[in-house]
């Protein structure tokens, strides 16, 4: 019965219903119900009155359960005129068919009104994604943009959503959009943060501001979500103290990765180029982090380098133990279960992705 909520469309429809009748009194649709149901009793108490019959308790009652029939199909513009014959039943006939009218009217004018106001809701960012395992991305700037490039082109189409304190969706088509403070818990709840697989947080611009306020979104992202990975952005190398503090799981300082690879192409032409196109995905360099079959436990480096090339036409980078990258290790470094991968390959292939697992 929970997978039926998983469907995104029906979560959204859900939160706009709670957030239409949030200010009515709970028992509003209750004596409605109860007004509505009355009013076809009281017709066919007033019915069974004029036309049935006087002599017998039982037919009374079987007459009562005709004339309430005949009044629901009355209200639902479906009754049989021919069912009443007297004057006064005829008059009564007429007040539930006026009564019908009203209702279905209300009912068509509610429904249409409520699809208007999400369809409104929606474009503005003021819905919630209904997602799971999906991507946040909390902020907007230039890394925003081509992060979603980037991951709109991966051979696993992840879905995404943004936060971002506008009135548009910069983003366009493919990525849901949330109107809202990247802080607000309420907000981030909306983006669904707490079935999400990561949150990346992007500063609006490049001050320290910014990056106080990233620091925040990260904080208030752990106190709902802990289990969700946290990917920030930081301006000032400064502040990767900070953010590792409301436990950021990955930081990334843009100024320091391009200061150094300016470096290191300086010396050595041609490495930016190289370094861009892993990256950026290019052709037959796609950078994965992957899971290492049990099989492979106990092999060298050298070995493992040679099974991901002979078997998954993929180059090996590094070895992930235990939160720590082993690039170029020793030759006497062995693999052990629970050991990942990073390589370069074309597509992941027969290969696992790695599967994060929260920390407990």
């Amino acid at each position: 019965m929970g997978a039926l909520f998983d469907f995104p469309l029906l979560t959204r429809l859900l939160f706009h219903l709670r957030r239409m009748t949030g200010g009515l009194q709970r028992g509003f649709f209750l004596r409605l119900s109860i007004a509505l149901c009355g009013f076809v009793v009281v017709a066919a108490l007033l019915l069974t009155a004029f036309e049935g019959p006087h002599d017998n308790a039982g037919h009374m009652a079987s007459k009562f359960g005709d004339s309430f029939y005949w009044g629901v199909t009355t209200v639902l513009g479906n009754g049989d005129t021919g069912y009443v014959t007297s004057p006064a039943g005829k008059f009564i006939s007429w007040l539930l068919v006026l009564f019908g009218v009203a209702i279905v009217a209300a009912i068509t004018g509610a429904l249409v009104g409520f699809v208007i106001d999400i369809l409104l809701k929606e474009g503005q960012g003021m819905g919630a994604a209904g997602y799971r395992d999906h991507i946040v991305v909390c902020g907007w700037n230039s890394t925003a943009r081509e992060l979603i490039s980037e991951l709109g082109g991966d051979e696993y189409a992840t879905k995404i959503v943004l936060i971002h304190s506008g009135d548009k969706n910069p983003a366009g088509n493919g990525v849901y959009f949330v109107s809202g403070d990247v802080t607000s818990a309420d907000d981030l709840r909306r983006a669904g943060i707490e079935e999400a697989m990561a949150a990346v947080v992007c500063p609006a611009d490049a001050s320290n501001e910014a990056d106080m306020r990233s620091i925040l979104a990260v904080m208030a992202i752990e106190s709902i979500a802990p289990h969700v990975r946290t990917v920030v952005e930081a301006n000032n190398p400064d502040h990767v103290e900070h953010f590792r503090r409301a436990h950021a799981d990955e930081i990334v300082v843009s100024s320091r990765l391009v200061s150094r690879l300016m470096a290191r192409s300086s010396l050595y032409p041609g490495l930016a180029e190289i370094v861009t196109d892993i990256v950026s995905g290019g052709e037959g360099s796609e950078l994965y982090r992957v899971r290492l079959p049990d099989e492979y436990v106990g092999l060298s480096v050298d070995q493992l380098s040679e099974r991901m090339r002979s078997d998954h036409s993929a180059t090996l980078l590094a070895v992930s133990r235990d939160g720590t990258a082993h690039i170029n290790p020793d030759a006497d470094f062995r693999l052990q279960s629970g050991d990942d991968a990073v390589v370069v390959a074309e597509s992941l292939g027969t290969l696992a992705p790695l599967q994060m697992v929260p920390a407990t």
